[in-house]
């Protein structure tokens, strides 16, 4: 069974991981996990400007032990790469906001019948997004001597 997981993935941390796992989970014992990595053009239009370029971010997301294959996502229509790939199921991240309802339809229209279902059970900790770390970089005071080998 192929699950596919889409995201950022701009600063990996734990919760990435975690979202992962559990995605491919969703198919069963021996499912296949597929993830999507958004475009730069597409994590500035919706969050920032990534902090990791989309080809890094891609080959990290690869790393990762539970992703069997993963793909940068189209530039334009978002469900161009779920004909491509053709899930069995979708696997939607506790802290994305997608409309499942609206994601149903558009795939419906495009004649494509994976299940989308919303992972459960996030990863709560001190810094469990992006944006928390980005967040206490910024406000953590650092010596210049901690930069002497950047």
């Amino acid at each position: 069974m192929k699950v596919m997981a889409t995201g950022t993935f701009d600063i990996l941390h734990p919760g990435h991981v975690l979202y992962l796992k559990k995605a491919k989970q969703l198919g069963g014992r021996d499912s296949k996990l597929i993830v999507v990595v958004a475009r730069d053009s597409t994590v500035h239009v919706k969050k920032r400007i990534p902090i990791v370029n989309e080809n890094q971010r891609l080959e990290m997301v690869k790393l990762l032990k539970p992703v069997d294959e993963a793909y940068l996502g189209h530039k334009t229509d978002m469900f161009k790469i779920v004909a491509e790939i053709k899930p069995d199921i979708i696997a939607i991240g506790p802290d994305q906001k997608f409309d499942l309802e609206y994601i149903k339809n558009q795939l419906k229209l495009r004649n494509l019948n994976p299940k989308v279902l919303r992972v459960e059970n996030y990863y709560k900790s001190h810094l469990d997004s992006t944006c928390k770390i980005i967040k206490k970089i910024k406000n953590t005071p650092l010596k210049k001597s901690t930069f002497k080998d950047c």
